[in-house]
C-alpha cells in the first residue's frame, strides 16, 4: 500500500516527530510503502536522511492508495495528490490554537473537519467530538506510542536538595501556559530548581528560569527526567500532551491543568496533581506540598511507572495505524459531492481574508506613522511658536524693532 503523509515542512516539532515516527515503523511493516510529501517548497531540504521525501510537485506524478493530511494547512493538498482515499491525520482541534484576533486562521483549521474523508486521531475525545459534528464520518483512533527503549525507568536515589522543577513547553505558544507555570513555580515557598524545556531556547530570552535548554532528541530529554522531581505542565489546548506522558515513563510525578487528553494518563493523586487554569498559587502549593513530603513523590512516581506499563510502545501504536489506514483504504469512499468544493472555497476566503487584513493592518500603520508625524510637527510648530514669542517680547527685540522703526522714518 503506497501512503504518502502531507507535512507542509520538517521542522522540529512534537507533531512532526510523532509522523516521522510512524513513517518509519510502517516501512518496516509487510506490504506498506509510506512517503513523506513536503507542501511548503522547499522544505525538503530539511529531510531526515533516512526516509523518502518529495516536493507536492513530484508527488502528482505516480498514485497512492491513500494520502494522510497532517495538518490543516495541509489539507488542501489531499486533492493535488492522486490518491484513491483521503484521510486527516488528526493530533489536535487545531483550530483551539488561534486566539480571537486570528480568525482567519481559526476558520481555515475548522474548515477541515467538514471535509469528505476518513479521519485518524491521537486520542478518544477527539473521535468524540467528531462524532458530535459529523455522526456520518469514520474515525480510528492510533495513540501516540512511547519509546521504551529510551524513555525507560531509571534508579532514582532520594533527592535532599531544592525540588527540581521542569517546565515543559514553548513559551511563545501561549496556549502551552509556560509563563503561567513558571511563576507559579517562583511562587514556592520551599527552595526549588526550575528548568524550562522547549523547541527553541532563543525565544525563552526573559523567562525567569535557573536554566534553559532546548531542541533536545528523544535521548537529551529522557535525560533530563532522570535528573527531575516533578515535571509541571499548565497547558491550555493539547491533543494528548506527550511530555507528562514520557515523564511517567521515567517514574517522574506531573502536575497538570486538565487539559484535553490528560485524561488518558494522569489520575489525580495516583500518578500525578491536577491544579487549576489560572490557579498560580493554588498549583504553587502543590508543588510546596510535592516539595515537603518524598513519600508523597515515591508514591506518585510508583503510580506513573505503573500508568506507563499499560501504555502502548511505538510498535503498537504503529500496528494501530496499520489498521487504520488499511480500513481507509479497503471501506466504501465517502461522498464528496460539494464538500471538497466547500472546503476549498472556504480555504480561498480564509486566504483572501488574510491577506485583505494584513493589507488594512499596513495602512493601518502607515496612518498611525503619518499622525505621529503629524503630532510631531504640530509639537515642534507650538515650540517654535513659543520661542518665537519670548524673543518679540524680550526687551533687546523690542529695542531693536523701535531702532529700525526710527531708522526707516529718518530716511530720505
Amino acid at each position: 500500500m503506497r501512503v504518502c503523509f502531507l507535512v507542509p515542512g520538517l521542522s522540529p516539532s512534537g507533531g512532526t516527530a510523532t509522523v516521522l515516527g510512524h513513517v518509519r515503523r510502517l516501512r518496516e511493516a509487510r506490504h506498506f510503502e509510506p512517503e513523506l510529501v513536503v507542501t511548503r517548497p522547499g522544505a525538503e531540504q530539511d529531510a531526515p536522511g533516512d526516509l523518502p521525501v518529495r516536493t507536492l510537485a513530484q508527488a502528482a506524478r505516480e498514485p497512492y492508495d491513500v494520502a494522510v493530511a497532517t495538518w490543516w494547512q495541509t489539507a488542501a493538498a489531499l486533492y493535488e495528490v492522486p490518491a484513491t482515499r483521503r484521510c486527516l491525520f488528526m493530533q489536535s482541534a487545531e483550530h483551539r490554537f488561534y486566539a480571537d484576533h486570528e480568525l482567519f486562521e481559526r476558520q481555515g483549521a475548522a474548515a477541515v473537519l467538514g471535509l469528505p474523508i476518513d479521519f485518524i486521531t491521537v486520542a478518544p475525545w477527539m473521535s468524540d467530538l467528531l462524532s458530535e459534528l459529523r455522526p456520518e464520518a469514520r474515525c480510528h483512533v492510533v495513540p501516540n506510542g512511547i519509546d521504551k527503549a529510551v524513555f525507560a525507568p531509571r534508579e532514582r536515589t532520594a533527592h535532599q536538595g531544592p525540588l527540581r522543577v521542569l517546565v515543559e513547553g514553548q513559551p511563545s505558544l501561549w496556549f502551552k501556559g509556560v509563563e503561567d507555570a513558571v511563576r507559579a513555580v517562583r511562587r514556592m515557598r520551599l527552595p526549588h530548581e526550575l528548568t524550562v524545556a522547549c523547541l527553541d531556547p532563543h525565544e525563552a530570552a526573559g523567562v525567569d528560569a535557573d536554566r534553559i535548554v532546548g531542541a533536545l532528541d528523544q535521548e537529551g530529554m529522557a535525560a533530563l527526567y532522570a535528573e527531575t522531581d516533578v515535571l509541571v505542565k499548565l497547558a491550555r489546548v493539547e491533543g494528548l500532551g506527550l511530555g507528562p506522558l514520557e515523564a511517567l515513563h521515567m517514574g517522574v510525578p506531573c502536575v497538570v491543568t486538565p487539559y484535553t487528553g490528560h485524561e488518558e494518563y494522569l489520575v489525580h493523586g495516583e500518578n500525578g496533581l491536577i491544579t487549576g487554569f489560572d490557579d498560580v498559587e493554588g498549583t504553587a502549593q502543590r508543588l510546596d506540598l510535592l516539595a515537603r513530603d518524598p513519600d508523597l513523590r515515591a508514591r506518585l512516581s510508583a503510580g506513573a511507572l505503573a500508568t506507563a506499563a499499560r501504555w502502548p510502545d511505538g510498535g503498537d501504536a504503529t500496528q494501530a495505524m496499520v489498521r487504520a489506514l488499511s480500513a481507509v483504504a479497503t471501506d466504501v469512499p465517502p461522498d464528496e459531492s460539494g464538500l471538497a468544493l466547500l472546503h476549498r472555497t472556504a480555504a480561498l476566503s480564509s486566504t483572501l481574508g488574510r491577506v485583505r487584513l494584513n493589507a488594512a493592518d499596513g495602512a493601518l500603520t502607515r496612518i498611525d506613522e503619518l499622525e505621529q508625524a503629524l503630532r510631531e510637527c504640530q509639537y515642534a510648530y507650538g515650540a517654535l511658536s513659543a520661542r518665537l514669542d519670548e524673543i518679540q517680547a524680550s526687551k533687546g527685540y523690542r529695542a531693536l524693532a523701535t531702532g529700525r522703526r526710527l531708522v526707516a522714518r529718518v530716511r530720505p
